[in-house]
């Protein structure tokens, strides 16, 4: 199976004149259009390897939905079984896509659609309880290091174009794969490249700045660190509001052609604000985590 390679696209109008260079990592290239198809892949493959997981098993999740879809195309591609939690909480298309590759979907109810600490549990705890099942893998992708680990690739591919010449790292942290695994990679060629985590502003576990409310950032501050999370390799960590990140996905989409989802949306905020501290001569990366064809009908693109 295929994943990654993805396109490294160069920012040509947000930055302002006097900004570093914005580069975005377009992951809406990948088979779901997510990065998400590089862990999930990752995870599967390393259980095989290990004799975790063989024919005739069932695979369960907790999810937002981008990493059961990821998950549930893999396991059509291998013959496994899905069975898969998740809320309303999360775009619709992104149940309707775990659905569609067959996986079996269990919707726990969100209040006013927020991600919540105590939604986050309900579905942790759902998972587990199907985890106790016979000939059940449960991939647990918030203490699965072969969930970072399916991220080094994209680290590498940064660099084959870039080279070590990244300044600022800039990424979202929600299970902290993506983050961790990429910033692994990006450290250990050049450790002076500046890696950013960033968090909902209405949940700041990583800052340890309570309370850790509700937000409609999907795919971002479960309201903990996750046990996965490269802590050690986050220089800096930043915040942004559900307003900055809804209107920079719309305005990446407008204005730069890119059509990404609500997190690539903040990702994008806090890369701008970077590149305008640093000035010329600096290059800032981050990731557009997913494609925005994932939030039609939801209130990014669809009705508020």
């Amino acid at each position: 199976m295929e994943v990654g390679n993805t396109p490294l696209v160069q920012l040509e109008r947000l930055p302002g004149s006097a900004s570093a260079e914005v580069f975005v990592k377009w992951e809406g290239a990948n088979p779901t259009g997510s990065m998400k198809d590089r862990m999930a892949l990752s995870m599967i493959e390393a259980a095989e390897g290990r004799g975790e997981l063989r024919a005739g098993y069932s695979v369960v999740e907790y999810t937002g939905g981008s990493t059961g879809s990821s998950l549930a195309m893999v396991c059509a591609a291998k013959g496994y079984r899905a069975h898969f939690v998740s809320s309303d909480a999360f775009a619709e298309e992104k149940l309707q896509t775990m659905r569609a590759f067959g996986a079996e979907v269990e919707v726990i109810p969100s209040i006013d659609r927020q991600v919540t600490p105590g939604l986050i549990q309900a579905i942790v705890e759902r998972a587990r309880a199907l985890a106790a099942e016979p000939d059940t893998f449960w991939t647990d992708q918030f203490n699965n290091v072969d969930n970072r680990n399916g991220y080094h690739a994209l680290g590498e591919e940064i660099r084959t174009i870039l080279g070590d010449t990244v300044s600022v790292f800039v990424q979202g942290v929600g299970t902290a794969g993506s983050f961790s695994g990429t910033a692994e990679v990006l450290k250990r060629h050049n450790p002076k490249t500046l890696c950013v985590a960033v968090e909902p502003a209405k949940s700041r576990a990583l800052s340890g700045v309570p309370p850790y409310g509700g937000h409609r950032l999907e795919g971002m501050g479960p309201g903990f660190k996750p046990k996965i999370y490269r802590e050690d390799l986050a220089d800096e960590i930043a915040a942004a509001t559900d307003e900055e990140a809804y209107g920079m996905a719309r305005e990446l989409a407008r204005t730069e052609g890119l059509f990404a989802g609500i997190s690539s949306g903040a990702n994008v905020c806090v890369a701008l604000h970077l590149a305008r501290r640093l000035g010329r001569g600096h290059r800032v990366v981050t990731i557009l985590c997913d494609s925005g064809l994932k939030y039609l009908h939801d209130h990014l693109y669809g009705p508020a």
